[in-house]
């Protein structure tokens, strides 16, 4: 699951014009790497809200920014477990 968020962050990156030619696991989103400005880094948590069906809270965004590409894709796919969680074990959510 990882993997395919990751390559959609990629892909959601390329379509706000960022050059992701050399981005790695490791590669910071905000300052020291991709350089993610407050406003891109809410259009990409919003793509990513719609596309696997979580949510981020709005103070989570300069977490978001001190995150690498592999902590964001972990921190999306654990989010989608834990939402799934309820439904898998029967009880009410």
């Amino acid at each position: 699951m990882q993997d395919r968020i990751r390559e959609y962050v990629l892909a959601t990156l390329t379509e706000m014009n960022y050059d992701v030619s050399e981005v790695t696991g490791d590669t910071d989103l905000g300052p020291a790497g991709l350089d993610l400005e407050s406003l891109a880094l809410a259009d990409l948590s919003v793509q990513v809200e719609d596309e696997f069906g979580v949510k981020f809270d709005l103070d989570e965004m300069e977490n978001t920014a001190l995150m690498t590409l592999d902590e964001f894709t972990a921190d999306v796919a654990a989010r989608i477990a834990a939402a799934a969680a309820p439904a898998v074990s029967g009880s009410p959510a």
